[in-house]
């Protein structure tokens, strides 16, 4: 059954307590039923709207929101968080997450609210990357309402239900690496290793960096074979487990354009389709600087070597499999 998130073992200096802030009306829209049988979640649909809702804590556990830091567009950010999300249990190895369910210690005077319209986008995504096998966050359940919600107009007021193997980011490690707290950041690795890492030793950060450089170059193959565009690729918004997370202004193209740039807001072309590639190289180099506590130089700049290599063979085996 739900157990309180592994992650909570960490202690208070990795994430803050949390109410979530119900709904109005709030009802189940849809539901990952495949999802559901693989986690073996057991629960009427009553139950599960109780928990996907926010509105039942399981097992009295407190909701917790993380901190990390994460360089937005370029620049380092020292502190930021889930402001609209939390994790609530874990079950069968996955962590289940709130999205949508309202302020939180990190939400930077944002309303921790997320709309029906993206977290429909996020919950179809998830599911169609997974159906192209791409590594994802996968989506349980959309809970809509009628809650209003602000944007550039009044939207319904909705929460997905995220659920993952870990939602540990890059900006993780660079937080506490920023502040100097070294010990926090093997303490961190050592977690990862433990729980995430399968086949590593405790105490082997250059297993798990080289791990971590694997997992992100196949995603990024894997999304350049499929034309897809993430849109924010800060370093936040990376998985440690080189996992597509936070679904924001995505697409996939559909005609092919290597300067392609989903986000409205990337006035650079920062994170231009073409760039995708160049830029998690980027991301990994700044988890590199993050992870010098624990890991050489030199065997730091070895392993990153390797990512081009590992991210041509994926993506030139996935071409080629397009011509048969």
């Amino acid at each position: 059954m739900i157990s309180s998130p592994k992650f909570a073992d960490l202690g208070e200096d990795y994430f803050s307590r949390v109410d979530t802030q119900k709904l109005k009306n709030s009802h189940l829209i849809h539901i990952n039923k495949d999802l559901q049988a693989n986690l073996k979640l057991n629960l009427t649909e009553e139950e599960l709207l109780a928990i996907c809702s926010g509105e039942k804590k399981i097992d009295e556990v407190d909701p917790i929101s993380s901190v990390y830091a994460g360089h937005q567009f370029g620049y380092f950010v020292p502190q930021l968080g889930d402001g609209r999300s939390c994790l609530i249990g874990e079950l069968n190895g996955y962590e289940l997450s709130l999205k949508g369910a309202g302020t939180t210690p990190f939400s930077r005077g944002a309303d921790g609210r997320a709309v029906l319209r993206s977290s429909i986008r996020e919950y179809l995504c998830s599911i169609a990357m997974e159906g192209l096998n791409i590594p994802t966050t996968k989506c349980l359940a959309i809970v809509a309402s009628d809650t209003d919600v602000y944007r550039e107009h009044i939207e319904s007021g909705s929460i997905v239900t995220r659920v993952s193997e870990s939602h540990i980011r890059f900006g993780h490690f660079e937080y506490f690496a920023s502040k100097g707290q070294n010990e926090n950041v093997k303490k961190l690795a050592d977690f990862v290793i433990k729980h995430h890492m399968v086949g590593l030793e405790q105490g082997d950060y250059l297993g798990l960096f080289k791990q971590v450089i694997e997992s992100t170059s196949i995603m990024i193959a894997r999304w350049q074979a499929q034309g897809f565009s993430h849109g924010v690729m800060n370093t936040d918004n990376m998985s440690i487990l080189g996992l597509t997370i936070d679904y924001g202004p995505f697409s996939f193209m559909e005609t092919y354009d290597p300067a392609f740039i989903c986000n409205h807001s990337d006035t650079q072309g920062r994170y231009s389709f073409e760039r995708q590639p160049s830029v998690a190289l980027w991301n990994l180099q700044r988890l590199a600087s993050a992870l010098e506590s624990l890991i050489q130089e030199e065997q730091l700049k070895d392993a990153l070597s390797t990512y081009e290599k590992i991210l041509v063979k994926e993506y030139s085996y996935l071409m080629r499999s397009k011509f048969g």
